[in-house]
């Protein structure tokens, strides 16, 4: 005799109403107390919910995968094909809806990413000791809006011991980021702000004889305490967790 034949569960699931005549005669006993939708509304509102304890143990996972890695900068082939799959495990969830902007607002930490333009800050504080870089933040300002806003993306980084006794310095670059469909948001790069404690100094990345560097990116996971991104063209993934606000001046 042949072994039955298991599929794995899936985030989505086929609904499919039960005829009355079908269902267990203690059901339809049930569906007769006050304030009881009917079996087969429950039966359907039962399987087309994914289960939020299965989702927030996927995201843990996701966590954990990225935990021993630096931020992504010594992850191994193994620890970033381990990292892939439980992110991926994760977009599975709230694949096809649209960004939810009231969400996206606020201050985001990256714990993981394998995008070039980040990692090379972390190479660069592994090869120089004196160079040190910090938590780094996505801050979005969109709340109230449905087209797009504001991303500001922040490094916190020293150089010992020249910037010690000024408590450090931060980088901000700052973009307007428009939605251009329910996932996409096109990110235009206005400009360079640095910061050390009193002192300040602006560099203009765009000017009337040049183009502002952009980037497309693909949100593939959102809620109230994760962000998990993808620029588009193959620019690496990023991992944010939700991070106490932040004022950039």
């Amino acid at each position: 005799m042949k072994s039955p034949v298991v599929c794995p569960a899936r985030p989505f699931t086929i609904v499919t109403l039960i005829p009355r005549s079908d269902l267990p005669s203690s059901l339809l006993l049930s569906s007769t107390r006050r304030g009881s939708p009917p079996p087969r509304l429950r039966v359907a509102a039962a399987v087309a919910s994914p289960p939020a304890a299965d989702l927030e143990r996927r995201k843990l996972d996701l966590l954990r995968a990225v935990q021993d890695t630096q931020r992504g900068l010594a992850a191994t082939a193994d620890q970033r094909s381990v990292v892939e799959e439980a992110l991926v495990s994760v977009e599975e969830y709230d694949a096809g809806s649209t960004v939810d902007l009231s969400k996206l607002d606020g201050t985001w930490r990256l714990n993981y990413t394998t995008a070039s333009d980040v990692l090379v800050l972390f190479e660069a504080a592994a090869r120089l000791p004196f160079l040190q870089v910090g938590q780094i933040f996505q801050k979005f300002e969109c709340k109230d809006r449905s087209d797009g806003g504001v991303v500001r993306n922040v490094v916190r980084w020293s150089i010992s011991p020249l910037l010690e006794e000024l408590e450090g310095a931060t980088l901000v670059v700052s973009a307007k980021f428009s939605l251009l469909s329910k996932r996409n948001i096109f990110l235009q790069f206005e400009e360079i702000l640095q910061f050390i404690r009193s002192f300040r100094t602006q560099v203009p990345v765009s000017g009337p004889d040049r183009r502002s560097p952009g980037g497309l990116y693909y949100l593939s996971y959102l809620d109230r305490d994760m962000l998990l991104g993808r620029a588009v063209g193959g620019g690496g993934v990023f991992v944010f967790t939700r991070a106490q606000p932040l004022t950039v001046h």
